[in-house]
C-alpha cells in the first residue's frame, strides 16, 4: 500500500445479507476501538469517510433473486458499487468495512467496472460460491464470489452498469475448511486455487499467500482482497456469525497480513463479518482492528 495514496473508508452498517443480524454493528465498533487513528499513526492519509446505507428508494430491483433479503442486498450492493467506482477513478484505495459478506458483490461490481482485470483473495472459512440453486442456507452471503465469478443467474453488470466476470485462474481461495457439494464441484470445474487448512497446515501460511500473490498479481491491474474474520479459528475470534472450528491462528493471520503488505499488491479490500453481539469483550473486534494494521504495514518493531 502507497502512503501516498488516499484511502477512502467506505462503512456498510449492513446485515441483512447473513443468518444472524449483528454484523452491521461491526464498523462502528471497530471505529471506536481505534481504526482511523491507527492509519493516522501508519502515516496514512484518509479521505473523509463515507457511510452506505439502505434507503427505501433503493428497495426495488429489476432481477428477482429467490434468496432471503435479495432486494435488501442488491439495493445495498448497488449504492456500494458507486461508490466504489468513483473512489477507485479518483485514485483512492477503497477500504469496504462491513457488514456481511454479502455486500462483496457491490466491491467487485464497482472494481471492475472500469474494464480492468483484477485478481481476488478471499480469505473465508467458507468459499461463498453457491449460487441460487446451490445454496442450502438461501443467505446471500453464500453467493458472492459465484456472482462476481459468472456463475450464478445474479451478475455483477446487475449490481453496476459496465462490471466484468472476475477470472477464475485470477482468484484464490485462503482458509477454506467448510464447502457445499455444489461449490467443491464449482472450484474444481473451474480450476480456482483453493488453499484449504490442509493446504495451511501442509505448506505453511508463508508460501501460500507468496503462491496467492504470484497467482493474482500476475497480468492484472489490481488485487482485492476480501477478508471475513471467520478465516480465523473461533477461538481466536468468536464474534462472528458462521465459526467454523480449525482456523487460521492469530499468528498465522498476522503474518498473512503482513505479507502482503510487504508484496505491496493489494489495492482495494473489504472486511467482514465481525459482529459485536457475539463478540466476548470486544475480542474480534481489537483482533480486527489489529489485522487491518498490519495489512497496512503495522509491525511489533
Amino acid at each position: 500500500m502507497d502512503k501516498s495514496q488516499l484511502i477512502s473508508l467506505i462503512k456498510v452498517p449492513f446485515g441483512y445479507g447473513a443468518g444472524r443480524m449483528g454484523s452491521e454493528l461491526g464498523p462502528e465498533r471497530l471505529l471506536r476501538l481505534g481504526l482511523l487513528e491507527q492509519w493516522k499513526e501508519l502515516g496514512y492519509v484518509l479521505d473523509e469517510p463515507s457511510r452506505i446505507i439502505l434507503k427505501d428508494q433503493w428497495s426495488d430491483k429489476a432481477i428477482n433473486v429467490p434468496l432471503k433479503n435479495a432486494s435488501k442486498v442488491l439495493s445495498i450492493c448497488t449504492a456500494l458499487a458507486s461508490e466504489v467506482k468513483l473512489k477507485r477513478a479518483e485514485g483512492h484505495f477503497p477500504f469496504i468495512l462491513g457488514g456481511d459478506h454479502s455486500i462483496a458483490m457491490g466491491s467487485l461490481a464497482g472494481l471492475t467496472a472500469d474494464g480492468g482485470s483484477l485478481g481476488v483473495i478471499w480469505m473465508d472459512a467458507h468459499s461463498d460460491l453457491n449460487t441460487e440453486e446451490t445454496t442450502p442456507s438461501r443467505n446471500m452471503h453464500g453467493i458472492p464470489l459465484a456472482v462476481g465469478l459468472g456463475r450464478a443467474a445474479l451478475k455483477l453488470f446487475h449490481i453496476c452498469e459496465g462490471a466484468a466476470d472476475i477470472d477464475p485462474s485470477k482468484t484464490v481461495l485462503i482458509a477454506a475448511r467448510e464447502l457445499d457439494p455444489g461449490e467443491k464441484e464449482l472450484i474444481k470445474e473451474l480450476g480456482i486455487h483453493c488453499y484449504t487448512m490442509h493446504e495451511i497446515d501442509k505448506l505453511g501460511i508463508q508460501k501460500v499467500i507468496d503462491e496467492a500473490v504470484d497467482i493474482t498479481s500476475s497480468g492484472t491491474d489490481g488485487v482485492h482482497l476480501s477478508f471475513d474474520i471467520d478465516s480465523l479459528d473461533p477461538a481466536e475470534a468468536p464474534g462472528t456469525g458462521t465459526p467454523v472450528q480449525g482456523g487460521l491462528s492469530y499468528r498465522e493471520a498476522h503474518f498473512a497480513m503482513e505479507l502482503l503488505y510487504e508484496a505491496g499488491i493489494i489495492t482495494s479490500c473489504d472486511f467482514v463479518e465481525v459482529n459485536p453481539r457475539l463478540d466476548r469483550n470486544n475480542r474480534t473486534s481489537k483482533l480486527a482492528v489489529d489485522l487491518i494494521g498490519s495489512l497496512f504495514g503495522k509491525r511489533i518493531l
